[in-house]
């Protein structure tokens, strides 16, 4: 049974070891809100916490540091590392997860799970695969680490693109809207202009959620890009009756 689902960033100057006290006061909104979903996933209780993101290292960690609070889970995956891995090591990562290899583990665990260059369909497809083959008995929870766009003023890490900004907002309200179909046919020049890193992370929760037959409302928590990238937190609040 999926518990609880939500869509995390995961810049490392939010956290209070690497950011200055300057740093983490222009990201307050987004530290706020994931704050603030720490007490829901520790209510939900799960079992097993799964969390996709684009790259290991900050991707897992930042969303972990806010979410996991003083919840002691193991960190589950034989094939992923602090470095970055090649893409054939991304797949094969899938692939054990996707195999469900982590189905067998025990309880309390988190099971990362790295994006390929696959579609965003695709993995769309992957949530949805792996959500399907869950036991409903086990309690689990997914974290959809990314970042939006990288190109949201001229000081950001990849410069100004007038795609950053037109990306987020559409994303934003089509998910509002829950307007999955117009999520994973965004225009491909519209995305890769925007540089962003977290669509094909958020394509597989929302698989996960399609897979594992909850109704589902979506709660936008925070949006800000103060560094040139673009931060949202969105709790999703999932009701497990089936549709």
């Amino acid at each position: 049974m999926l518990v609880f689902a939500c869509i995390s960033p995961h810049p490392p100057i939010i956290l209070p070891t690497v950011g200055s006290a300057t740093d983490r006061e222009r990201v307050r909104s987004t530290i706020s809100a994931l704050s603030s979903l720490a007490p829901k996933l520790a209510s939900a209780r799960p079992e097993i916490i799964i969390i996709s993101s684009p790259h290991p290292d900050w991707g897992i960690q930042v969303p972990l540091h806010f979410l996991m609070n003083n919840l002691k889970f193991k960190i589950f995956n034989p094939s992923i590392n602090t470095q970055d891995c090649p893409e054939r090591s991304r797949m094969d990562n899938f692939q054990s997860i996707s195999n469900l290899q982590f189905l067998k583990i025990e309880n309390s665990a988190v099971s990362p799970i790295l994006t390929t260059l696959d579609s965003p369909a695709n993995h769309y497809k992957f949530g949805k695969q792996i959500a399907s083959k869950i036991p409903e008995k086990r309690r689990w929870a997914w974290i959809a680490s990314g970042d939006m766009s990288h190109c949201l003023l001229p000081e950001g890490p990849y410069g100004f693109n007038p795609a950053g900004p037109k990306f987020d907002k559409t994303f934003i309200e089509l998910l509002k809207n829950k307007n999955v179909k117009g999520i994973l046919n965004m225009d491909p020049e519209l995305v890769e202009g925007a540089g962003e890193c977290g669509l094909r992370s958020f394509c597989m929760l929302l698989g996960a959620l399609e897979g594992a037959k909850v109704n589902w409302r979506p709660e936008i928590l925070s949006y800000e890009g103060p560094f040139g990238v673009g931060y949202l937190v969105a709790n999703i609040q999932i009701n497990t009756n089936q549709k």
